[in-house]
């Protein structure tokens, strides 16, 4: 299985700051910080958010811990945290999936994503890849396009479950060229790519990171880029735009806390979490990751995710997606 983590030397690396991260002790935090990541181990939100402990740690004085506790698409860590006490020791790791997309597709969901969760911060975008199986055929997006349209509903396509983002992301590439696949979806984002490695599946969007990992060797192939500028980490991938399919791709991690969190606690939580996407070991891993930093205020983060829930309503919608 294909294992998509980051060096020990650059985690360490991100603790070992300098104590100038640290503010003056406050009430807040007096114990260990838990932060629930609703995906498995080893995925691009689970690294990102690995990254950023150690310096939060630094700054808050207090343990940063991590537990991974996937299952529903993000939901099952998600009712967690919904539930746990307003105080500002228990998180979630959120992200498109979680508060923009869940609430669109689930019509039973155990959470509210407005009422349920108090905003922090938003700190990484990560956009996707268009990848395709070695050996498919279809060296750039347009012979893929065209081979689709010749072979229409015989392709397959890869995710990391319906109403994914990377779900999505197809959905709207299908839509806006008129061509058809077959989606196979998977638990997670390392099993759909082995699918892709093993040649049991034609093609995926990807996080880029990830997929510029696989490709290096040529063990898949990248098609395109779904941002609006190209990225430090594939300088040589142009974006779907610049290749006349305007199609953008991408999801984004942030930190929200339970209902009733006090404000003094999220605006500290989004201070260091902003100054440690800022220290130079943390933004290499995020380059490797193919990761952008972001630095958003708490009100900042509410007003972009009830735009980010509005944009995915257009699609979900559209498409008429519904999961039990």
């Amino acid at each position: 299985m294909t294992r998509f983590t980051t060096s020990r030397r650059a985690l360490l690396g991100a603790g070992a700051l300098l104590p100038a991260l640290a503010s003056p002790a406050l009430a807040f935090p007096d114990q260990t910080v838990r932060v629930i990541v609703p995906w498995n181990a080893g995925g691009l939100a689970d690294v990102v958010m690995r990254a950023i402990a150690p310096v939060m740690t630094a700054s808050l004085g207090q343990p940063v811990v991590i537990e991974n506790r996937a299952g529903a698409n993000g939901a099952v860590g998600t009712q967690a945290v919904a539930q746990a006490r307003g105080d500002g020791h228990t998180l979630i790791l959120a992200n498109a999936e979680t508060h923009a997309i869940n609430p669109l597709v689930y019509p039973r969901l155990a959470y509210d994503p407005v009422a349920d969760f108090t905003p922090v911060t938003i700190f990484a975008r990560g956009p996707f890849v268009l990848i395709t199986r070695p050996g498919l055929g279809a060296t750039d997006l347009n012979a893929f396009l065209a081979m689709a349209r010749a072979r229409r509903g015989q392709l397959t396509f890869a995710s990391w479950g319906i109403g994914s983002t990377s779900h999505l992301a197809m959905e709207r590439l299908m839509r806006s060229t008129g061509i058809e696949l077959l989606h196979v979806p998977f638990t997670g984002a390392a099993p759909a790519s082995t699918a892709i490695l093993g040649g049991q599946v034609d093609v995926m969007f990807l996080n880029a990171g990830p997929a510029e990992a696989i490709a290096r060797d040529g063990r898949a192939r990248i098609l395109g880029l779904g941002a609006t500028e190209r990225l430090a980490l594939l300088p040589n991938v142009p974006t779907m735009a610049e290749l006349g399919t305007p199609v953008e791709a991408a999801n984004w991690f942030g930190l929200l806390g339970p209902a009733r969190m006090p404000a003094a606690a999220a605006q500290r939580l989004s201070a260091v979490a902003g100054e440690a996407v800022r220290q130079p070991a943390v933004q290499e891993i995020f380059r490797t990751q193919a990761a952008i930093p972001v630095m958003m205020t708490p009100e900042e983060t509410g007003r972009f995710i009830a735009a980010d829930r509005e944009r995915w309503n257009l699609v979900v919608r559209d498409l008429n997606i519904r999961l039990e």
